[in-house]
């Protein structure tokens, strides 16, 4: 692949622009994503912030979006009724709410997500709030009531699957919530290990083939506990390392025989970052790839060249550009995929509690 060397640089600009409108408005192409649009949220602040860009924002629009996170919360009715406790969390939206209380645990659909829940706090904590409204309690019972006899959790009560990808939400919440009483810790390594493939990285679950998302899933989240050095022997660390960094073309792919994929500049590099082996890749190639899938007049990066821009890989493009020290740019925290600033703010919250 050949490009200008103006090519080659950060939109800087027309990636604000992109991620403020996401605050806005949700595109008629991403309609079918509206029950999710917590998540497309955290992208947008997420992207805005590893940009250094949050001031962008007026403290009322802060507000406005804090209060919405919080309008998302499920808490239980009553303090006896065991059941509605179970339901606990955020939602991602209140699309399927059938009545005026967005917190009413009543109705069907109206439970927590584990994804949401994640990128609920997430968010909270990079507009600076301090979780005070925050339903630790409820939100801990909430993640209790999803993990499964093997130690994987579901999404939420409302039917899902169980895999790594919520094993991965758990972790983080428990760790930004600060308590870790939701979840059977021996049990989910024991998932975790179990979902080791043959080629030394990790599936969804056990006997599942080796994906880069989910073997950074599991990573963060060992990582997270502070079991990764512990349970992660030094020969099936030699080998997880040698299929991440197989995982370079001239960016990253997902699995074996996949094309390049913007997004995979971060599961990939985060996981790499983790195990402290992050410097053993070629910057000079993934940075070639990510800025090719950049949008310079929208604005936005998409998963190929040539392709349309989204939220999720304009979020990730970015931190696999701040995983290599771009210039403009604020640092990782790869284990929670937030900002360092964000994570310090998150570090003084612990230290109030």
């Amino acid at each position: 692949m050949i490009c200008d060397e103006s090519e080659n640089q950060l939109a800087r600009k027309q990636h604000i622009r992109y991620l403020l409108r996401h605050l806005d408005i949700l595109p008629s192409r991403l309609a079918y994503h509206d029950a999710a649009r917590l998540t497309i949220l955290f992208f947008a602040l997420s992207g805005l912030d590893v940009l250094n860009a949050l001031d962008e924002l007026s403290e009322e629009k802060k507000k406005h979006i804090i209060n919405w996170i919080y309008s998302l919360q499920v808490v239980p009715q009553e303090t006896d009724d065991k059941e509605s406790w179970k339901r606990c969390g955020f939602q991602g939206s209140s699309t399927l709410n059938f009545s005026r209380d967005s917190s009413d645990c009543s109705g069907p659909y109206v439970c927590g997500h584990l994804a949401m829940t994640y990128t609920g706090l997430a968010a909270l904590i990079i507009l600076g709030d301090n979780l005070s409204q925050v339903n630790k309690k409820a939100i801990i019972a909430g993640i209790k009531a999803l993990q499964q006899e093997d130690g994987s959790f579901c999404a939420t009560l409302s039917g899902s699957e169980s895999d790594m990808r919520f094993v991965y939400c758990a972790a983080c919440i428990s760790y930004m919530l600060n308590d870790w009483s939701g979840m059977d810790v021996e049990k989910t390594i024991s998932y975790i290990l179990d979902s080791m493939s043959y080629d030394g990285a990790i599936g969804q679950g056990p006997d599942l083939e080796s994906h880069g998302g989910t073997t950074f899933c599991a990573v963060a989240a060992l990582a997270l506990m502070g079991e990764l050095d512990r349970k992660i022997s030094p020969i099936q660390r030699s080998r997880l390392k040698k299929w991440l960094l197989m995982r370079q073309v001239t960016g990253f792919q997902g699995r074996p025989n996949k094309p390049d994929d913007t997004c995979y500049s971060f599961w990939v590099g985060a996981s790499l970052k983790i195990l402290g082996v992050f410097n053993m890749i070629s910057y000079k190639s993934n940075r070639f790839y990510i800025l090719s899938t950049q949008d310079r007049i929208v604005g936005g990066f998409s998963k190929w060249i040539d392709t349309t821009s989204d939220p999720m890989h304009t979020y990730l493009g970015l931190c696999g550009l701040s995983l290599m020290d771009e210039e403009l740019l604020l640092p990782v925290e790869p284990r929670l995929n937030i900002t360092q600033r964000a994570f310090a703010t998150l570090k003084k919250i612990h230290e109030e509690w």
